[in-house]
């Protein structure tokens, strides 16, 4: 091997084999390679394959420093283009994911024309990244996509346990205001109720196993060398210095999209990591558009619902009056195809675009969008503030709930929509949103927070100085000693 390609740092990056997980991985992937790194990019066969079927480029055969591979994820096959079932994919990253990293590893060694591995990058929801970065000594650190604050507040799972808030009583708790219990006592955690906790909460099985998977694995990143947080230190301070007094070996580094904006024009810069296919023709549309006009819809990538709901969000957009461009996943109907009313399709054709998929990140930052109805996934949300778009937001699950109580009472930049999502409603909140006084006050904030953001990633900034902190400090440890 020659003496370059020896000296050169490797990481194996592997991400959570979720849409939310894998699109925070690559852009973390790509910042390091552009910082000299060889990089490894793990998927599951079965994503890799929908990856591969996504893009038009033959860039995911991979480049000589930027390469692509791949581990089973021991579950039966399902529909190719669906987001596959999340207890099953859970319990298969905890059983089955460990011996083929190490085989991985040992496979990459044998090969003279890629550097050994240096470090290991594992998604915060499998520690068995930690587990094999033991086994094989070397440095590792553990990348938790979502928010900060939803990270504490899973950390406080055993204590609600303790307090009996958890599990609940009975189904009644859930519409009983039993949801409504404040919780005041989570560190760094401000105008808190028992439903902004992250959902796995609300079961009545003791032994309930999502509850006790997401425990285990953010307890276990406590147990990593370091953390690094898809985040700025100005959005969620208060949380990160409660967090830091638990555990010093943490690093905010994002929004990494937006860090990931300062990266060289290349090949691997362009590298995309959307499981659908994108539809250009919706930036295409948007510039036809007037500056703010345009009323954007997207659920994101796991959240289901009935026909009924679908049908509300329909003629609460259409009865608005509003542009809107709406993403309409083929899976987001629970066991059903979609069909919108022949009715609402001919009242909004002049209006509306609906899309199966689209660039998120390039939708927000256009300048004709002036709103974002959103399930509050921390990508959606990182991406919102980055363009300066404000949110109404519809939580489906997990720490959606908690990132949606931040938007809208901490943050300043969303509003809640209620559950059941009534046409009226839909109705009345997009208005206000695109032409009310709430509305206004609430971009004028996400236009601050937009600011900060830029200062967190901009050369000397926040994020900027933590994403070197980390290679240096701990991705470079073992090559540096």
């Amino acid at each position: 091997m020659g003496s370059a390609v020896a000296n050169k740092p490797h990481a194996i990056c592997i991400p959570f084999p979720f849409q939310g997980h894998i699109t925070p991985f690559m852009y973390f992937a790509k910042l390091l390679h552009s910082r000299g790194f060889h990089i490894t990019f793990v998927n599951t066969e079965f994503n890799h394959s929908r990856l591969m079927r996504s893009r038009v480029s033959d860039q995911l055969k991979g480049l000589p420093d930027f390469r692509f591979e791949t581990i089973p994820d021991g579950l039966p096959s399902s529909n190719r283009d669906a987001t596959q079932d999340i207890p099953s994919l859970c319990g298969s990253t905890q059983n089955y994911f460990l011996a083929p990293l190490i085989d991985i590893v040992g496979k990459l060694k044998s090969l003279s024309v890629v550097p050994d591995v240096t470090c290991i990058v594992c998604d915060g929801l499998m520690s068995m990244g930690i587990k094999a970065a033991e086994q094989l000594g070397l440095p590792e650190v553990q990348l938790w996509t979502s928010s900060t604050c939803g990270f504490m507040a899973i950390l406080q799972y055993r204590e609600l346990v303790k307090r009996g808030l958890t599990p609940f009583k009975d189904e009644s708790c859930l519409t009983n205001g039993y949801l409504d219990t404040p919780i005041d006592w989570i560190p760094g955690l401000r105008n808190m109720r028992l439903k902004d906790i992250p959902t796995l909460i609300r079961t009545t099985d003791p032994n309930d196993f999502m509850f006790k998977f997401v425990q285990d694995e953010v307890e276990n990143c406590l147990k990593a060398p370091a953390i690094i947080f898809n985040t700025f230190y100005d959005l969620e301070h208060e949380v990160l210095d409660e967090i830091e007094h638990i555990f010093p070996n943490v690093y905010t580094v994002g929004p990494l999209a937006m860090l990931g904006q300062h990266l060289p024009e290349s090949e691997v810069k362009s590298m995309g990591s959307n499981l659908w296919k994108e539809d250009s023709s919706c930036l295409q549309w948007l510039n036809k558009q007037a500056p703010g006009s345009v009323f954007y819809v997207n659920f994101g990538s796991i959240t289901v619902m009935t026909e009924k709901q679908l049908i509300e969000f329909a003629w609460g957009l259409a009865n608005s009056k509003h542009p809107f461009l709406w993403i309409i996943r083929p899976d987001v109907i629970m066991g059903d195809s979609i069909t919108l009313p022949q009715e609402f399709m001919e009242e909004t054709k002049e209006r509306g675009l609906i899309s199966s998929w689209c660039a998120q990140d390039q939708v927000l930052l256009h300048p004709s969008v002036g709103g974002f109805l959103t399930h509050c996934g921390w990508n959606s949300t990182l991406e919102s503030i980055s363009g300066g778009v404000p949110m109404v937001c519809w939580p489906f699950f997990a720490e959606q709930q908690t990132n949606c109580r931040y938007a809208c009472v901490n943050w300043d930049i969303g509003m809640e929509i209620d559950n059941n999502a009534e046409r009226e409603e839909v109705e009345v909140i997009v208005r206000e949103m695109m032409e009310g006084e709430k509305g206004k006050n609430l971009r004028e904030k996400a236009f601050e927070w937009k600011d900060m953001a830029q200062k967190a990633t901009k050369e000397g900034g926040s994020s900027h100085n933590n994403f070197d902190r980390v290679i240096k400090e701990v991705l470079l440890a073992k090559m540096c000693n």
